[in-house]
């Protein structure tokens, strides 16, 4: 390389101030005209971020979130009043929305929601599986009782959104597409996130399994892996921990200059597993993740 070359390459002062690009908005393609969508986990965050997304581009919306706090979080849960800011946000796009205040631990509320949704809008052609809780500790440290619930509220809740509206999915004849969001921790050992790692992990195998059974049906099963979210979802204890820890933070570095991704970031990338334009797209996992899983 001559000196000329080696000059012209910037440097890292060059390169942080390139702009970020801005937040994706939904293109004018409407991709989900008259389509039904069920999000779970979308009073707010990324839940609500998919379901205007999806509105934006056509679609009705089936909207569930539990609408309360969790014993075992350190952070404020959604409430009746982010839901319906939601759906307003939705109709604001001329779309339907039917709301449901359930716990998606409980099978038997969660099925009645779904059979709500379905008979109210007609139907159901996309299904994200959004919801979910996280704490933080070192492995060994963690609460039995903050194990299950991560666990319950993770993996057991993505599956009982599955065992839900898949049948209603088959049994219509039309094919479709299921997104469960998984995270970073669902395909690297994160430190400090056990727990969650193990349900994402399983998130993920859940949808591999899925995808090779619903194949046949036409209906892609895929999953999305976020990294840090600016959301409402923040565990202030990771932080602490690892300062505490720096051995262990270097874990988390993704290889992009920001800091987080933004709730349309991975509404983006689940609309595009959800479309037409994803039709021979099924069982992958995509990193929405600032770099994390290439380093």
């Amino acid at each position: 390389m001559t000196e000329a070359n080696a000059t012209s390459i910037p440097g890292p002062a060059v390169i942080a101030t390139i702009p970020e690009a801005p937040i994706p908005d939904a293109p004018n393609a409407r991709r989900f005209v008259d389509k039904v969508v069920l999000v779970t986990g979308a009073a707010r965050g990324q839940g609500r971020a998919e379901a205007v997304r999806f509105a934006a581009e056509g679609a009705d919306i089936i909207a569930i979130d539990i609408c309360a706090d969790l014993p075992t979080t350190e952070y404020p849960g959604a409430t009746p009043a982010d839901l319906d800011e939601t759906a307003q946000l939705v109709k604001g796009h001329g779309r339907r929305i039917v709301t449901s205040i359930t716990d998606i631990t409980d099978f038997a509320a969660l099925q009645n929601a779904v059979d709500n949704g379905v008979e109210q809008l007609g139907g159901l052609d996309v299904v994200i599986a959004n919801a979910g809780m996280t704490t933080a500790s070192l492995t060994w440290e963690i609460d039995l009782d903050h194990w299950h619930a991560t666990i319950d509220n993770n993996l057991h809740g993505a599956f009982y959104t599955a065992k839900a509206t898949v049948p209603i999915m088959i049994e219509q004849g039309r094919g479709g597409a299921i997104v469960f969001t998984s995270s970073v921790a669902g395909l690297k050992g994160l430190p400090l996130l056990a727990d969650y790692a193990a349900a994402k992990h399983g998130v993920t195998g859940l949808a591999k399994t899925l995808a090779n059974e619903l194949a046949a049906y036409r209906i892609r099963v895929n999953t999305v892996h976020p990294h840090g979210v600016a959301t409402d979802l923040t565990v202030p204890e990771l932080h602490g921990k690892l300062a505490a820890r720096q051995d262990l933070g270097l874990l988390y570095m993704g290889s992009l200059p920001d800091e987080t991704s933004e709730s349309e970031d991975i509404a983006a990338a689940i609309a595009w597993l959800a479309s037409n334009e994803a039709r021979h797209v099924t069982g992958i996992q995509l990193p929405v993740d600032l770099g994390r899983t290439n380093r």
